[in-house]
C-alpha cells in the first residue's frame, strides 16, 4: 500500500458504502452521505482508505465514488457551521441539470439561500434545511421517530437501511449534536446516569453482551420505552434489566449504562 500526501475528498453521491477492507465483497461498516468530507489516508489499487471529518471514522471506499477536494475547501468546511438536509429524501439539482437524491441528515456544503457547492459543482436544494449551530435536545425524540420502521442494515446511516449506532448518530446529528460512529465509541462520551429513574427522554441507552462488550444502543422515550434499530427501528419496553420485546415475550438486550450527551 502507498500513503498519499494530505489529499481530501467529498461525497457527491447519495451515499458511499464504506468497507472494512479494500474490496466490494468486504463487510460494509458505515456509509458516507452526500456532502460529507474526509481525508484520504492510504491507497490500495482503486481503493482509498478515508477518515471522515464528522466522526473520525475510517474505512475503505471506491475511488470512483467521490470528488477530490482542495485543501482550502477542506479547511473551510472544517470551520463552517453545518447545514443539514431535513427531508426524508429530496432531489438536488446540479448546474448541468443532473438530479441526485439526497437523504435525511446529508450535508449541504457552503450552503447559502437554497444553494450549495461541492468542489467546483454548484447545486440547488429546495428542501428543508437545519443549521447545526442550533442544538436542541427537545428535538431528539421527535427526530428519532422520523426513522421509525427503517429496516436494519449493518453499517447503514439512512432511512432506507440503518444500524443501531447509525440511528443514534443520525438522530443526534439532526438535533445539532455530534456523536461517534459505533456504539462502544458513543458510550465513552457524555455524562453517566446512574439510575434509570434519573434518565431523561433523549438519553442514550447502551447494552452489552456476555463478554461485557457494548454491542447495542438506543434512545430513551417517555413512559419506560426505548426506540432503537433491531430488525427495524422500533419501540420496545425498557426497565433496569434491559429491553423487553413484547412480540417475542422476552428480554432481547441487557442494560449496561445510560449516557446524557446533550
Amino acid at each position: 500500500m502507498q500513503r498519499l500526501d494530505m489529499p481530501y475528498g467529498i461525497c457527491d453521491l447519495s451515499v458511499i458504502p464504506m468497507r472494512i477492507e479494500p474490496s466490494h465483497r468486504s463487510e460494509m461498516v458505515s456509509q458516507i452521505l452526500f456532502g460529507e468530507h474526509f481525508e484520504i489516508k492510504e491507497i490500495s489499487g482503486t481503493w482509498r482508505k478515508v477518515k471522515c471529518f464528522f466522526d473520525g471514522y475510517e474505512g475503505w471506499i471506491d475511488e470512483k465514488q467521490y470528488l477530490p477536494l482542495e485543501l482550502e475547501d477542506f479547511q473551510q468546511l472544517n470551520k463552517l457551521n453545518l447545514h443539514i438536509s431535513f427531508d426524508l429524501v429530496q432531489v438536488i439539482l446540479s448546474d448541468d441539470k443532473t438530479l441526485i437524491p439526497v437523504v435525511l441528515a446529508s450535508n449541504l456544503p457552503f450552503y447559502d439561500k437554497g444553494h450549495c457547492r461541492i468542489a467546483n459543482f454548484n447545486f440547488k436544494y429546495e428542501g428543508f434545511v437545519r443549521s447545526f449551530e442550533q442544538p436542541d435536545k427537545n428535538l431528539v425524540v421527535e427526530n428519532a421517530f422520523t426513522y421509525l420502521n427503517a429496516p436494519y442494515l449493518w453499517g447503514g446511516r439512512t432511512p432506507f437501511g440503518i444500524d443501531c449506532s447509525g440511528f443514534t448518530q443520525m438522530v443526534y446529528k439532526l438535533s445539532g449534536y455530534r456523536l461517534k460512529r459505533d456504539a462502544h465509541q458513543q458510550a465513552e462520551s457524555g455524562q453517566t446516569i446512574n439510575m434509570i429513574e434519573e434518565a431523561e427522554s433523549g438519553d442514550l441507552v447502551f447494552f452489552d453482551n456476555e463478554e461485557g462488550k457494548i454491542v447495542h444502543t438506543g434512545i430513551l422515550l417517555p413512559g419506560g420505552k426505548i426506540i432503537h434499530a433491531s430488525g427495524k427501528v422500533r419501540v420496545d419496553s425498557l426497565d433496569h434489566h434491559g429491553i423487553f420485546n413484547v412480540s417475542q415475550n422476552k428480554y432481547t438486550h441487557r442494560l449496561r449504562l445510560i449516557k446524557r450527551c446533550f
